[in-house]
């Protein structure tokens, strides 16, 4: 029987194959170099497509700590497979109680990370809890996530954010083809096979019009279903009614 690190290393390969950008990006990178004597933090959704960028920044020359940005979505074997690669440290399971994440959670800003990745906001909510100040080696921080990138935006209106901050969500790439089709499929993927539930002929909610519910209410209506759009913005609200929703 194979163990989890064999298990997960076969599924990062997988999905390496099928990342070609980021398989160019990462031979570049192992030539030059970029984050030499850099320490990255980055607390994701561990599974093989982003395991595939934490190797990438590790081919860079960080040395990476690692945490799940959800222990509900940590795959063992990915974060096993990770553990095993010389240079990443990895401290999650799925699972975990909140407890054990919030540990790890201080455990990567223990390690004096220069640079962060995250999904979720917590590591910034972290920071901002223990006080930016305490960083001083911190030179930078990646958010993909609106929650987080909220954090980031309060702390820079109140001039509290001394250093640059990178907000994912904006970039059309993430907004226009992540939170539209991926969250869109990904989503109903998920609930048909958690549930084996037939959507032909269900009536659906869309609670929220943006780039996420117009991907879910086109996902949805593929599927068969009947979609009711419920949208506070006013144009908004007509956008979805001229595209066919109730």
């Amino acid at each position: 029987m194979k163990g989890e690190a064999e298990l997960g290393f076969e599924r990062i390969d997988w999905a390496r194959a099928h990342m070609p950008i980021n398989a160019e990006i990462r031979e570049r990178f192992e030539r030059e170099e970029p984050f030499s004597g850099h320490r990255i933090g980055a607390a994701l959704h561990l599974e093989a497509k982003t395991a595939n960028l934490i190797l990438t920044l590790r081919a860079g020359g960080a040395e990476m700590f690692v945490i799940g940005s959800n222990p509900l979505s940590t795959q063992d074997e990915i974060a096993a497979a990770l553990a095993e690669t010389e240079g990443i440290t990895v401290s999650a399971r799925r699972g975990e109680p909140a407890e054990k994440h919030a540990a790890s959670i201080d455990r990567l800003l223990d390690s004096s990370p220069t640079l962060i990745v995250e999904d979720g906001g917590e590591v910034i909510g972290r920071i901002v809890k223990r006080g930016i100040d305490n960083f001083p080696q911190l030179i930078g921080i990646c958010e993909e996530t609106t929650t987080g990138v909220e954090q980031l935006r309060e702390l820079e209106r109140e001039g509290k954010l001394p250093i640059p901050a990178i907000a994912v969500n904006d970039a059309r790439m993430k907004y226009l083809l992540d939170n539209r089709y991926g969250t869109g499929q990904s989503t109903w993927d998920a609930i048909m096979r958690s549930t084996n539930l037939l959507v032909a002929g269900k009536t659906v909610l869309i609670i929220g019009y943006g780039w996420v519910g117009k991907g879910l209410a086109l996902r949805a209506r593929g599927l068969g279903a009947r979609v009711i759009v419920a949208e506070l913005d006013p144009v908004k609200s007509v956008e979805a009614l001229m595209e066919g929703y109730d």
